[in-house]
């Protein structure tokens, strides 16, 4: 399975990098959607399961999980938020090995709780949210610095769609053209962070979107402010920039704020 894995993620995501940090985070995306009536319920809906998230990043089945409130938020609009996980192992992630310790994870967090209460509480979970729609992606290349994605964070969240035959072309331009300017933005604290991601399942030409990038901020006052004032890009620039966008459709924009997060302390 391994090898099978190194080989999709050699196909889908070309080129690779060798920032060690970069190539060995890998992300399971679930898009949650919630009927208004389910708000209060969900909420701590997920507030339990951080906890046991938490067990679960202790024992070195997760480097992490994000909880993310979507904007727009309403209730035809597809999804009202995004869990994230993340790995250092795309067998990890993909062959569900990660979950083999939930109970003793849960029992950990809630060492109150009978084993029935437990799993009726998880079972309960599907009532309060229905998990739409699952994406496995690899991470590419992203920005350096000391960013570590607060509680409040803002991210504005890109999802492209590349014809196969130009994905080695998207990526240097992301890597080469784009990339230079956010580290700069990032140095000079107009931004958090940003980041290049690589769809790893599904794939296929009817794939909705197969690279997604993430523009991270403090906050929206950051992100509205980032660019105020500033000189754009030079005329030959501002082609390559062109030429680059004509590689990718941009299929859906969207921003999300970190309501809950757990990573290793």
């Amino acid at each position: 399975m391994r090898t099978l894995l190194i080989l999709l993620i050699s196909i889908i995501a070309l080129p690779m990098f060798s920032q060690d940090d970069q190539n060995n985070t890998y992300l399971h995306f679930q898009w949650v959607s919630v009927d208004n009536e389910q708000e209060w319920d969900y909420g701590a809906t997920e507030k339990f399961w951080e906890k046991i998230h938490a067990e679960r990043v202790k024992n070195g089945d997760l480097l992490g999980w994000d909880l993310w409130s979507l904007q727009p938020h309403g209730e035809d609009q597809n999804f009202q938020y995004l869990i994230v996980m993340v790995y250092d192992d795309p067998v990890k992630m993909l062959d569900g090995s990660a979950w083999g310790g939930l109970m003793d994870a849960a029992r950990a967090a809630y060492p109150g709780k009978s084993d029935f209460d437990l799993t009726s509480k998880m079972r309960s979970s599907s009532k309060t949210r229905d998990l739409g729609v699952d994406a496995y992606l690899t991470l590419v290349a992203g920005t350096d610095g000391d960013f570590d994605m607060p509680v409040g964070t803002v991210s504005r969240i890109n999802l492209m769609k590349v014809d196969q035959e130009n994905a080695g072309d998207y990526v240097k331009a992301e890597t080469e053209i784009f990339q230079p300017m956010h580290q700069t933005s990032v140095d000079a604290g107009r931004r958090g962070s940003w980041g290049l991601a690589a769809v790893m399942i599904p794939w296929g030409t009817d794939v909705y979107a197969n690279y997604y990038t993430f523009d991270m901020y403090e906050n929206y006052a950051q992100m509205f402010s980032e660019y105020d004032g500033g000189d754009g890009p030079d005329e030959e620039t501002q082609k390559k920039m062109n030429e680059a966008l004509e590689l990718r459709e941009l299929k859906w924009g969207l921003m999300g704020t970190l309501i809950r997060k757990v990573r290793k302390e």
